[in-house]
């Protein structure tokens, strides 16, 4: 989640604006962000348009998406 948080960080959010955006508790975003649990769906989708980031460009690290989107 990497990205996540340096989306967050570079738009100048804490996690709990973040969790107030996707309705959901503090500790819930926390664990989310650190990896402890999942984003649903719904949440990846809120953060996309929040970050106007693709799914896949926030959630799978670099090489991932660089290999899925070059092959």
């Amino acid at each position: 989640m990497r990205n996540l948080k340096a989306l967050r960080v570079k738009y100048g959010l804490t996690q709990a604006d973040m969790a107030k955006k996707l309705e959901i508790s503090e500790v819930a975003y926390r664990n989310k962000e650190n990896g402890y649990t999942q984003f649903t769906l719904n949440e990846a989708r809120k953060i996309s348009k929040i970050f106007k980031e693709t799914i896949e460009a926030i959630f799978f690290e670099n090489e991932v998406y660089t290999k899925e989107t070059t092959a």
